[in-house]
């Protein structure tokens, strides 16, 4: 089966801002913070599986500088630091039908990084999640 990828499909939804100014390359991941299913195993051979019950995720954005989503983030991350209110769910849709990721808790981790050159620079920001749904393959 034949299937088509368009990053301009890819929707990522902070709360109620919707994402824009996406850096050219990765410009979105998620990664669990987990070890999802380890095992372990005696020296008698004897094996054992650990479910690791840790369903948060770290989200990862990379916008050009000028990005509006920048200064959202950066407004977020304030807040959460004045007053512990800055958290918002997130979204992150593959609109062609692949994959769909939702955590309703998420914030801020850190200000996105500060770097100017005689180019038009990156912004990363990374968003840490409560528990969070995962489902589709991904894109």
């Amino acid at each position: 089966m034949l299937k088509t990828y368009d990053p301009k499909k890819i929707l990522v939804s902070l709360g109620n801002h919707a994402v824009t100014g996406f850096s050219d390359g990765t410009f979105v991941s998620v990664e669990p913070n987990g070890d999802g299913v380890t095992s372990k195993t005696g020296c008698d051979g004897e094996k054992v599986r650990s479910l690791d019950p840790d369903g948060s995720y770290t989200v990862t954005v990379t916008l050009l500088q000028n990005s509006p989503s920048v200064a959202w983030c950066q407004s977020r991350y304030d807040l959460d630091k004045a007053t512990g209110d800055g958290m918002f769910p997130v979204l992150v849709k593959d609109l062609k039908g692949g994959m769909l990721f939702s955590a309703v808790d998420a914030w801020v981790v850190s200000p996105p990084n500060r770097a100017f050159n005689k180019d038009v620079g990156d912004r990363e920001i990374k968003i840490e999640t409560g528990e969070a749904t995962l489902k589709g393959e991904a894109s």
